[in-house]
């Protein structure tokens, strides 16, 4: 069988997050990649310019052309915008009954730009949040997606996303890349224990699309049959090495893109 995942998400013309960045990761991990576009963004490394959303019916027009024909393993959802693409959306995964879904919750970008109306947050929280495998915020997204500020410690982390859990997700892997010292920790959080996630702290500007990177490695594991805790260990050693490898690559003149294929391009 070969392991199929989609990913459900905007595009980046500069090619460093979004679809582009899911895709570039389910062929790193040896995952045949399918896609479904939900918006489209003028961005690059620097800013994002301009948004212009698919239409709802559209969007369920691609779920429905490739769940009708492809056997999806796993499902990662990325940025989503606006009400009305939330709502198609999470019909769409109904309609098909799609499982392994992992949530990436796009707020805003690494540019900076506000990436979600804000009138969508109940609606991601209402429609999207229960029906989730796994919910990845990074910490000023946790700390949107239940009206707090951001989490200062594991503790407050911990809280966090037991609150998110508390919407409905199934599991939460709450991420500290946005936290201090020499250690990134992430929480992977669900019905049992506490499982803690540490790399090392990489020195680099060059970080678009890492949070799209984790949830689509997230997803390619699921999608080839491992646990979500493997998939989840496996996910996050892949992430900090493609930003380990990150400043051999030259591309743009802000935060430049994750080398996804560190492995390949080295071993050719």
């Amino acid at each position: 069988m070969t392991a199929i995942a989609v990913t459900i998400a905007g595009s980046d013309p500069s090619g460093g997050a979004g679809i582009q960045a899911d895709l570039k990761t389910f062929a790193a991990l040896g995952v045949y990649g399918a896609s479904v576009l939900t918006v489209l963004t003028a961005q690059n490394t620097q800013d994002v310019v301009d948004i212009r959303d698919v239409p709802p019916d559209f969007i369920l027009a691609q779920m429905d052309a490739v769940f009708a024909d492809l056997a999806i393993n796993a499902v990662k959802i990325g940025m989503l915008s606006r009400t009305p693409t939330i709502e198609a959306v999470a019909t769409g995964l109904a309609r098909h009954r799609a499982n392994n879904i992992v949530l990436d919750p796009v707020l805003s970008a690494t540019s900076g730009g506000d990436l979600l109306a804000r009138e969508a947050l109940d609606t991601l929280r209402r429609e999207l949040i229960p029906r989730m495998l796994l919910v990845t915020p990074n910490l000023p997204e946790a700390a949107r997606l239940i009206g707090a500020s951001p989490a200062r410690n594991e503790r407050e982390m911990e809280i966090q996303a037991r609150k998110i859990l508390a919407l409905g997700a199934r599991n939460v892997l709450i991420k500290g890349g946005h936290g201090e010292g020499d250690e990134s920790v992430d929480l992977l959080i669900g019905q049992g224990e506490v499982m803690r996630l540490s790399a090392k702290r990489i020195a680099t500007k060059n970080t678009h699309g890492t949070g799209c990177t984790l949830s689509s490695a997230i997803a390619g594991g699921l999608a080839k049959g491992l646990d979500l805790i493997t998939a989840t260990q496996q996910a996050k050693a892949y992430v900090t090495a493609a930003i380990a490898a990150a400043d051999q690559l030259k591309v743009g003149h802000g935060h430049g893109p994750l080398h996804h294929f560190f492995g390949q391009w080295r071993a050719s």
